[in-house]
């Protein structure tokens, strides 16, 4: 049945019929266990198909032998253990209402030689891969040979797990290593020749498609053009798929570029501060050009993009893989008419480069993806309404009011400011990170559909909180520049705040010292670099910025290139002093040969995180009933922090503003019940002449956007 919005409108490839054309495209969040798509995994895509995605692809990256070990938490295909979990996985999807696909690929070069079984990696042609530093070995015969079993039996796996097909990788891995000139440079019947170069991909197709039978889809994600001179250019690359359509493929996913390198990857996955959808157009022109049903997803960030490209003839079906981390129940909004209330991707790319960081992928401002199995991404509403006063309207205290408000407590957000924000405001300044501000703007636009009463332009003292009379003060002030570092000279630098907010505008020479590893550091030189400023970026690390990931660096890196920014590693600001003829003197100390230097610049910008402003709190700790203890047990588990509380009478019920088991748009399917709160009679109704205290966010260290919302919502969805 046709629907009045196209993303909604069902898709039949072969005799697969997906309920709507958007789909979360093949990607590995790293989130196995052993290499096996066990709970977390499961829950993981589940989540996606109850919020209403037509198809949900696992597996980013599948690998289909040990000589291709996990590069970054890969599903092991070529293990027959793994077939009964992703029966387990399909079923539940399936149940759900959405298909299920896989990702199969031999990486080829790019993973590790030191790891796994410590086998050599294969390649058509001995080439280093930049971004894992592998050395391959040039495949011999006997290598494809087993290398088309491989893939033969882990497309056996995925047919006896129950899978709707699964997707070839051809950009980056082994598969399109032979295609491209750039990575094959043989001179046997593998290479040369176009004909010769898509000899062994086309030969796993075959098998592939024995393998599986009539009845899987069969797709392939592809390079239609790797964008460099020496690559895989788009008239080969249409060439060699409808030979490959011959052989069985019946599915496209359009990529453009490839992803040896970050700065490649970057490219082809584009952070905040990029075009929105820029290869979408090209995807367009290569469906004009095909036989089959052609798929893209690249920065396609919001409902208005992905139904222009179905809408115009550009795509049959539309990836939306980075939104749907945000907002799993985007298609379930964009169906009950609340397209308004779906959490935007901002573009961070904190996705990709928290699994590289700290082992998984986790959304920067969506503490739930991921953690489904303890977090709701549905906020259940509480048995008793309480009054909670929250301080301070940065990220974690707007997510603070956000699920506190949702649940149908009472609750006051005060803020100093005469904008909420905190230091996002600071952060989305600089061009590129602009779309940050979408983290603020859009727990403010809840705050409304909630009730929240969000003021702004209060101080809030001791006084301004107890006239509320509060059952729970929840502290999120943020803090403030760290300066203390210094031995001497601490009251003549300047911060990267005063850079952000345009106090230090003024061009000359400065030394930008950062101690901290993350944005602010960079932001500010390159923002003084494009003011005219002479910078010195000095850092006690080995490296610029270890936390921001790949995914962001090349576009820091090649600003510095661009403005000449001089870079000083492993090196300490130890004093700050005047010097007598003008300017200041930065005395800099070498981490491993402890030599110093000395610098006479006109400004020095320093970036060492933040300390607590944390002077409420502190006035508040003897008047709470908990002295601001936390219960460490019950946070993680999200169950009610019980310190302190006594089982006083119970307050009046929470008004229900979304039935227990509901989704937030009406109608969509419940939540899971490992995310529901525990039964009503074990819940505190709270006390009556005291209220409990707890601080979140840089209120209590100097941290990170995720760090700050993951703060608040497993503390506030039990309260």
């Amino acid at each position: 049945m046709r629907t009045l919005d196209p993303l909604l409108d069902p898709f039949t490839i072969k005799g697969l019929r997906l309920r709507n054309r958007v789909v979360s495209t093949s990607h590995e969040p790293a989130y196995a266990e052993g290499g096996l798509p066990r709970e977390r995994y499961l829950a993981y895509h589940v989540e996606k198909a109850r919020g209403g995605v037509g198809l949900t692809m696992i597996g980013g990256s599948a690998v289909i032998a040990r000589d291709s070990p996990p590069a970054f938490g890969n599903l092991e295909l070529h293990r027959d253990e793994i077939v009964p979990w992703m029966r387990r996985l399909t079923d539940a999807v399936h149940e759900e209402g959405a298909a299920v696909m896989c990702q199969v690929t031999h990486l080829g070069r790019r993973t590790s030689n030191y790891t796994g079984d410590w086998l050599p990696t294969v390649f058509p042609s001995p080439l280093r891969e930049p971004a894992h530093r592998a050395f391959p070995k040039a495949a011999e015969a006997w290598d494809l040979d087993r290398i088309v079993e491989d893939y033969v039996s882990a497309a056996q796996r995925c047919v006896e797990g129950g899978l709707d097909g699964i997707e070839l990788q051809s950009y980056g891995h082994l598969l399109d290593a032979f295609l491209s000139p750039a990575t094959n440079h043989r001179d046997d019947e593998w290479g040369g020749s176009l004909e010769h170069r898509m000899a062994f991909p086309r030969r796993v197709i075959r098998a592939v498609r024995a393998a599986l039978g009539p009845e899987p889809v069969l797709a392939i994600r592809m390079s239609m053009d790797e964008d460099r001179p020496d690559g895989l250019q788009r008239e080969e690359a249409l060439t060699a798929l409808r030979a490959f359509t011959q052989d069985g493929v019946d599915l496209l996913s359009v990529i453009k570029g490839t992803i040896e390198s970050d700065a490649t990857l970057a490219r082809v996955i584009p952070s905040m501060g990029t075009p929105s959808a820029p290869f979408l157009d090209f995807a367009g022109e290569i469906r004009r050009e095909v036989d089959i049903p052609v798929m893209h997803a690249s920065r396609i960030s919001d409902a208005a993009t992905a139904r222009h490209a179905i809408r115009d003839g550009l795509l049959d079906l539309v990836g939306m893989t980075r939104p749907q981390m945000a907002d799993p129940y985007l298609v379930a909004k964009i169906a009950a008419g609340e397209e308004d209330r779906v959490r935007p991707c901002v573009g961070a790319n904190y996705c990709l480069d928290a699994i590289y960081a700290s082992g998984d992928a986790k959304c920067l401002h969506n503490a739930a993806t991921g953690r489904e199995l303890t977090l709701s991404h549905v906020v259940p509403p509480a048995p008793v309404r309480r009054k909670v006063v929250v301080v301070g309207a940065g990220p974690a205290g707007l997510e603070a009011g956000k699920v506190l408000g949702e649940r149908g407590h009472d609750v006051v957000v005060l803020e100093a400011d005469d904008l909420p924000g905190g230091q996002v405001k600071l952060a989305s300044r600089p061009g590129r990170r602009r779309d940050l501000v979408g983290v603020v703007d859009w727990r403010v636009s809840e705050l409304k559909h909630t009730g929240v009463d969000l003021r702004l332009g209060v101080f809030a003292e001791v006084e301004t909180v107890l006239a509320e009379e509060p059952d729970v003060v929840i502290v999120a002030t943020g803090g403030m520049p760290n300066h203390d570092f210094l031995l001497e000279g601490a009251g003549l630098v300047r911060d990267t705040w005063d850079v952000m907010s345009g106090e230090v505008r003024e061009g000359g020479s400065v030394v930008v010292y950062d101690d901290n590893g993350a944005e602010p550091g960079v932001d500010a030189a390159e923002l003084l670099a494009g003011r005219g400023a002479r910078v010195e970026f000095v850092t006690p690390e080995r490296m610029i910025a270890p936390l921001v990931g790949g995914m962001n660096s090349p576009a820091y890196l090649r600003a510095f290139d661009e403005h000449d920014v001089a870079v000083t590693l492993a090196t300490r600001l130890v004093g700050v002093t005047r010097h007598p003829e003008g300017g200041l003197v930065a005395r800099l100390r070498h981490d491993y040969s402890g030599a110093e230097t000395e610098r006479r610049v006109d400004q020095v910008v320093v970036e060492h995180g933040t300390l607590p402003l944390d002077d409420l709190y502190h006035q508040l700790v003897p008047l709470s009933v908990n002295a601001g203890a936390v219960d460490h047990d019950a946070l993680l588990a999200v169950q009610p922090q019980l310190i302190g509380v006594e089982h006083a009478p119970a307050r009046e019920p929470a008004p229900v503003l979304v039935e227990v088991g509901a989704t937030a748009p009406p109608g969509a399917p419940p939540a899971s019940p490992a995310a529901l709160p525990p039964e009503v009679v074990s819940l505190p109704s709270g006390p009556t002449s005291g209220f409990q205290l707890f601080r979140i966010g840089d209120a209590v260290a100097s941290r990170n956007i995720h760090a700050a919302i993951y703060d608040a919502l497993r503390l506030c969805l039990a309260i």
